[in-house]
């Protein structure tokens, strides 16, 4: 049977989604769960490993029933996941030894914060690893498990454990490999960007044992089968990367300067910066965007960590709204009334990087009403979008005069035209906005032969919609002076 389709599996911070594609880069079917976030102890954010392999899972066996297809006419698998999200794990049960310990969590905040005391080593990591110290990242989250769950560091050491990221995690269970691609060791504080492997000096750092590493390959090629029992066969696994490197790579940012933002959970800027890595003066990241078999592309990259989610808690813990199309709808008629959230729940990303940040609802007065508190919180997303390209417009020399979207919270009609208004830059969203999948996709099929070179790919490429700027200048400093004070009051 001709094999022309691909299975991408986007296992996201809330929610694990899967996707088939056709040769056409069209969605053929598609399925996706929730599942639940745990907060232990305030800015700690976890999630139950055996949630997060059953949803993905079953959305892949439900994404194949809704496609109307076999897994024998499926080409190939390709994985994209949430970023530095830390899993340890039984290297022969395969049973977690703690639960995952998300990107969010911010429980390593101190002993990061000890670490950046440390100039001479800030610039080591810096080197190295393209990051800096902060919670974001794996390393500090192994380095805890190790340290504080019972018998774990001694059962480490005797080589019975395994660390992996998501990716690593979910590849282990459906073939059985402990392996990662290049874009998720880049995020680990452990991988040298530029020697391409595990840092023996980074892991004496973080009293690491090398043997829970992974194997670490390009994102593009085969990692493994999947076992027999999952699909009825064995689907070739061709793709995998983290999925901000995925949606710049679905979004087929292919050439150097190109850039895209995903407006997610968080919202993650970008940019395609060619063969060599590029450190950034403003607090940015370096990082790998993907790799062939012809070697690492690389990336700059600024975070924003409460994108989306400002809506999901406004629906969640407020009970403000009923869904993020109510926000969308709420916004269409209300302003923000002077008033600025600045959801720095967890701390502010680049260019702030204040571990320490914590959220601020600056502006009310009587009059002030649900409707603009839920329009302020809208803005609050573009708003720290406008931040991160700002510093990145700064590092490259030039400003931006096209910005490709994409992620769950780009259907916003009002937060696109927002963005354009404060960047006075074209926003343009694809026709598909499963680009992190299409990524994931796009790389597995590659790697299987579906599709012969990135050329092919652009042309399944199509933009959605366009905007383009209409806020007066006058209007946009206002806005963004009270912006940056509302910031101000937020920091340490």
């Amino acid at each position: 049977m001709d094999r022309q389709y691909v299975i991408a599996l986007d296992q996201g911070t809330t929610s694990s989604r899967s996707i088939v594609f056709d040769r056409n880069g069209m969605v053929r079917g598609m399925a996706q769960l929730e599942f639940p976030q745990i907060y232990p102890q305030p800015g700690w954010v976890e999630h139950d490993p055996d949630q997060i392999l059953y949803t993905q899972l079953t959305t892949a066996w439900q994404a194949l029933e809704n496609a109307g297809i076999q897994a024998s006419e499926v080409a190939a698998i390709g994985i994209t996941n949430q970023r530095e999200t830390t899993l340890v794990w039984d290297r022969n049960t395969g049973e977690p030894v703690y639960n995952a310990i998300v990107w969010q969590c911010r429980r390593t905040a101190e002993v990061c914060a000890e670490l950046q005391k440390d100039e001479a080593l800030c610039r080591i990591l810096r080197e190295k690893t393209g990051l800096r110290a902060d919670a974001y990242f794996s390393a500090t989250k192994i380095a805890w498990i190790l340290d504080h769950v019972p018998g774990v560091r001694e059962r480490a050491q005797r080589g019975e454990l395994l660390f992996g990221t998501v990716d690593t995690f979910l590849l282990w269970h459906l073939t059985g490999v402990h392996a990662t691609d290049y874009t998720n060791a880049a995020r680990t504080l452990l991988f040298n960007i530029q020697t391409l492997s595990w840092d023996q000096e980074l892991l004496d750092l973080f009293r690491i044992p090398a043997s829970m590493l992974p194997q670490v390959y390009p994102s593009v090629g085969c990692f493994g089968e999947t076992k027999v029992e999952l699909f009825g066969r064995s689907i070739p696994v061709c793709g995998i990367a983290g999925d901000q490197h995925a949606a710049l790579f679905g979004q087929a940012c292919f050439d150097e300067g190109e850039a895209k933002n995903t407006y997610g959970t968080g919202c993650f800027l970008m940019m395609n910066t060619g063969s060599r890595p590029v450190f950034s003066e403003r607090g940015l990241l370096t990082t790998i965007a993907w790799a062939t078999a012809k070697g690492p592309v690389y990336a700059l990259e600024g975070s924003v960590f409460v994108g989306g989610a400002v809506l999901q808690w406004l629906r969640d813990e407020l009970g403000l709204i009923d869904s993020a199309r109510e926000a969308d709808l709420i916004s269409e008629r209300a302003e923000n009334g002077g008033v600025y959230l600045v959801p720095a729940f967890t701390g502010l990303g680049a260019p702030y990087w204040d571990m320490y940040a914590r959220g601020c609802l600056t502006g009310l007065t009587r009059g002030t009403s649900r409707d603009n508190i839920v329009r302020a919180a809208l803005e609050s997303i573009a708003y720290q979008s406008y931040d991160l390209i700002s510093a990145m417009a700064q590092d490259i020399g030039r400003s931006f005069r096209t910005l490709k979207v994409d992620g769950g919270a780009s259907r916003s009609d009002v937060l696109m035209q927002f963005q354009a208004d404060l960047l006075e830059a074209r926003i343009d969203r694809p026709s598909n906005p499963e680009t992190t999948a299409q990524g994931a996709a796009f790389m597995a099929g590659l790697g299987v032969g579906l599709w012969k070179d990135v050329t092919e790919l652009k042309a399944l490429c199509r933009t959605g919609k366009s905007y383009d700027c209409q806020m007066d200048a006058a209007r946009r400093e206002q806005l963004l002076d009270g912006w940056h004070k509302a910031v101000g009051r937020t920091l340490r």
